[in-house]
This record gives structure tokens, C-alpha cells and sequence, in this order.
């Protein structure tokens, strides 16, 4: 390996879609800031319904406002420098802050995975365990386990980050991507890197598989016991509670698994085709996720129907104040 002071460039340049012509830069750029807009104003709303009803002070809403906490904070890290790249030509970032962003872009993806393990465990206790769920899943049982989730997952991505960043950086310093991620950097290395990408493989595959195979099995339980419950009323309500969340799983974990396994297998597909799965399973649930929730959840919908009917009855209360004087 060649010492680390053989690394000569001080900044990096995302390039993005290497295909894209530059006459749909601007296009592309104000999806990427509408995506990034919804999805931090989406989550945002669940957020504040959460903070201020204290109806959501439940196990489920806990997990799932640390997932909207998660979703934002991964758009906020992924997006802005992809959309100033586009709309104002300006990729370049610098070294040390690539995989800065390289850092947290694993991490909340690490994270996401884990809390998306706990959500399947609380669906499991819940439906499986129904008559215990009350005293296993309490809320401090429930903050246990996102702070341990935040916590476990910087080990990963900040074993993979300080190993690559000790690579000799010499060449090419062009990110084919549209955020500084291990494999992009890694190919850009002066240096033999099989060793490396091997090794962020198998750990990304146990970050990813390990929960996937818990939420498989606690999922192939779920609907077991969904399909002992003699009422149809009863099967559909359960299945109704879990469907929203199994489709958040399968957009986070197919398109990421079939990157990997392309990637493991040396299965060669397209730049642009490969960047458009990472998007797929990087934005689209952070951008879906609240509205989803906010749309299939019964008690949500009634906290915001409730709060649009004392608005309309402020405005009404306002529009009277005003023609009394």
C-alpha cells in the first residue's frame, strides 16, 4: 500500500448522473429541491403532531418520529450539495468534508435499518404477543432500544470511513454518484483496493441482512398469527396496521439489496441505472414515510382533522371580531 501522504488531492467533484445532459440540470435539480422540501416538511409535521398530542406517547409514534428524526437528517446530508451541483454548477466538495458526508450517509442509512428492525419487533409483540405487548413494549423498553439503535450504528460506518480515508487519494477525484459514498471513494484510491471493497461489502450486507432476516421472521410469524384470527374484521385490521410498513420495507430493502448483490456478483448494469436504484431506496421512503403514516394511521388523521376544525373556527371566530367592529 502506498503511505498516506501519496494522497495529493484536496477536493472532490460529484458528478451525479454521468449520462444526464446538461439541458436537464435544471430540472433535475428542482426535483431533487422538491423532493428534499417535502420530505423535511412531511416529517416535520409528524414531528410537531407527536411533540404536542399526547395521545401519540406510544411506542409505535416513538419509533416512528425517530425515523422521521433520521429521514430528515439523511436528506439534509444527501441532497443539498447534489442540487447546488446541478443548479449551480457546483460540485466540488472538499476532502475531509466528502467523507464527512460519507460518515453520516452510512450512518442514517445503518440507522434506518435498525429502526425499521424495532418497528417490526413492536408489530410483532403487538399482534403475536397481544395480551402482553402493554407491559413488554413500554415506552421506556422503546427508548432503549432507538437510543441503543443511534448509538450501535456510527460502529460500522465509522470503521469503514477512518479505513478508506487512510487510502492514498493521487488521481481521479471525480465521485460518479450523487453523494461521496464508500464505493465511489474507494475506486478513486491509488492504490490495490479488493481488500477494502470486500471487506465494506460483507460488513454492509450484515448491517443490512441481519435486520432484514429479523423483520422476515418476525413478519412470517405476524401473518400466522393474522390468519389464526376468526374474524375477517380482525385479519383485515391487522393486516392494514403492517402493510404500510411492509411497504416501506420493501422500498428500502430490495433496490438495496439488488445494488448489492449486482455488486457482489460483478453483474455489470449501468452507471446511470445504478445511481437511479440508490435514489429509489435512499429518497423515496424519507419522502413517502409521513404520508403514508399521517394517511393510514386513524388516530392521526383525527389530530389533524381536529386541528384544521379549530383553525376554521378561529378564522370564523376572527371574521366575526372583525364585523362587530
Amino acid at each position: 500500500m502506498l503511505p498516506k501522504n501519496w494522497t495529493t488531492i484536496s477536493e472532490f467533484i460529484i458528478v451525479g448522473f454521468p449520462g444526464l445532459h446538461p439541458d436537464y440540470y435544471g430540472l433535475v435539480s428542482a426535483i431533487f429541491f422538491v423532493v428534499y422540501a417535502t420530505t423535511v416538511a412531511g416529517n416535520m409535521v409528524f414531528l410537531v403532531l407527536f411533540v404536542t398530542s399526547e395521545s401519540l406517547r406510544k411506542p409505535m409514534y416513538i419509533i416512528l418520529a425517530s425515523l422521521a428524526v433520521s429521514d430528515m437528517c439523511f436528506s439534509t446530508v444527501a441532497l443539498p450539495k447534489i442540487i447546488s451541483r446541478y443548479w449551480f454548477n457546483a460540485g466540488a466538495t472538499s476532502f475531509h468534508a466528502c467523507f464527512f458526508q460519507m460518515e453520516l450517509i452510512h450512518y442514517f442509512g445503518t440507522l434506518n435499518s435498525l429502526i425499521m428492525m424495532i418497528m417490526a419487533l413492536d408489530r410483532y409483540v403487538a399482534i403475536c404477543y397481544s395480551l402482553r405487548y402493554q407491559t413488554v413494549m413500554t415506552n421506556r423498553v422503546t427508548y432503549i432500544l432507538i437510543i441503543t439503535a443511534w448509538i450501535t450504528a456510527f460502529i460500522a460506518p465509522t470503521v469503514a470511513t477512518l479505513h478508506t480515508q487512510q487510502l492514498p487519494y493521487c488521481g481521479p477525484n471525480l465521485i460518479i454518484q450523487c453523494y461521496c459514498d464508500h464505493i465511489s471513494i474507494t475506486n478513486l484510491a491509488c492504490a490495490e483496493n479488493s481488500k477494502q471493497m470486500l471487506v465494506a461489502l460483507c460488513v454492509a450486507l450484515l448491517v443490512l441482512l441481519l435486520p432484514l432476516a429479523f423483520i422476515v421472521y418476525s413478519y412470517f410469524h405476524i401473518i400466522a398469527s393474522v390468519m389464526r384470527l376468526s374474524s375477517s374484521q380482525s385479519r383485515w385490521k391487522s393486516f392494514a396496521t403492517c402493510s404500510t410498513q411492509l411497504c416501506i420495507i420493501t422500498l428500502f430493502y430490495v433496490p438495496r439489496c439488488a445494488v448489492y448483490i449486482t455488486s457482489f456478483l460483478q453483474i455489470q448494469i449501468s452507471r446511470d441505472f445504478r445511481i437511479l436504484l440508490i435514489l429509489l431506496y435512499s429518497l423515496v421512503p424519507p419522502l413517502i414515510n409521513p404520508f403514508i403514516y399521517c394517511l393510514r394511521t386513524q388516530e392521526i388523521r383525527l389530530i389533524v382533522g381536529r386541528w384544521v376544525s379549530r383553525q376554521q373556527a378561529l378564522r370564523e371566530a376572527c371574521k366575526i371580531n372583525v364585523i362587530t367592529l
